[in-house]
């Protein structure tokens, strides 16, 4: 009997991540970057339920316990803040892995159906998402609502698919994907969908401030270019610091502390001025380095221990009423629950 049929849904988790080290290279013909990331997963997860449906039709809601519903985004015609809902059709990127996976089994079961007019599965299926990573924040929500996504149709839909296969699928719908299903730490490469999973018996301790703005990456990105153009600088290929690889596998605060880096947060910056206020506040009650996670406008802090932490929260609330999440990594990729 299916897990399905016995509790009438499935439940999957997919971390958010922050990126501890950002080079990004020249634009790319096909208009990305190339970049050189140390991604590291985090104890904030995504959560989709899946429960399955006797059509065809794939549906998405939004959870009521969800933690974050809708971002302000500045309207690029007006200059004024309008606000974003997360969309809830094709938009959607848990709805993109949901029809990813289908047309992937759908054509699986055509190759193999053994006679013919044989009755293909249905593969409807209702998804329901609690966010608890911050929208358009630089870690991955959307890709870790599709990681989500991936893991419970296929238990739902018994593919009998390995994480490895799920992440080959995910890098269809975007770079984060593959890494929010295998979670832990790794470099990316290329656009950064070629992932060198890393070994880090340790852990770091970390501080997320969220903001109820958001940036769009695309913008972000293309501001980099903008300054990087202004300023005659040429952009190399992109290289990760030897030395902060080094200090995330072996968990040293000390030295990822010393060698974070991100490009992303000079536009990121100048798009959203506030940034930098918070980050000289975190640096202020305690945190040993403060930087904005991918391409903002969230801001993590690394702290020197769980107990650092969370007195380096609680002071950054108290200073200027902001929401601020202790966390810790690497933490797990996508699984069910």
């Amino acid at each position: 009997m299916r897990d399905s049929e016995f509790y009438g849904h499935v439940t999957a988790l997919a971390p958010g991540k922050v990126n501890l080290g950002l080079r990004v290279g020249p634009l790319r013909a096909d208009g990305y970057h190339d970049v050189a990331s140390l991604y590291y997963a985090v104890s904030l997860y995504e959560e989709v339920t899946a429960t399955p449906r006797e059509d065809d039709a794939i549906t998405i809601s939004i959870s009521e316990r969800s933690a974050f519903t809708s971002i302000y985004t500045k309207d690029p015609e007006t200059g004024e803040p309008s606000k974003a809902e997360i969309p809830l059709d094709e938009r959607n990127l848990a709805h993109q892995a949901a029809v990813l996976l289908r047309e992937t089994l759908q054509n699986r079961d055509a190759a193999t159906l053994s006679f013919p007019g044989a009755e293909p599965p249905s593969y409807g299926v209702d998804l329901s998402i609690t966010k608890n990573v911050p929208i358009a924040g630089g870690m991955g929500g959307g890709s870790a609502d599709a990681a989500a996504t991936l893991v419970a149709c296929s238990a739902l839909w018994e593919a009998g698919l390995t994480k490895e296969q799920l992440a080959e699928l995910g890098a269809q719908l975007g770079a984060d994907v593959p890494f929010s299903i295998l979670g832990g730490a790794a470099v990316g490469q290329g656009a950064g969908e070629e992932l060198t999973p890393l070994l880090t018996p340790g852990e770091l301790h970390l501080v997320i401030v969220p903001s109820s703005r958001g940036l769009s990456t695309p913008e972000v990105y293309r501001r980099l270019d903008e300054m990087r153009a202004y300023s005659s600088v040429q952009s190399d290929v992109p290289e990760l610091d030897a030395d902060l690889v080094r200090a995330a596998c072996t968990s040293d605060p000390e030295m990822v502390a010393s060698l974070m880096a991100n490009d992303l947060q000079a536009p990121a910056v100048s798009m959203f001025g506030a940034l930098e206020d918070m980050m000289d506040a975190g640096l202020t009650e305690g945190a040993m380095q403060g930087m904005v996670s991918g391409s903002g406008p969230t801001v993590l802090f690394l702290a020197r221990d769980a107990q650092a932490a969370t007195q380096l929260a609680t002071g950054l609330q108290e200073r200027l009423d902001v929401w601020a999440i202790p966390v810790s990594g690497p933490a797990h990729g996508a699984r069910l629950l």
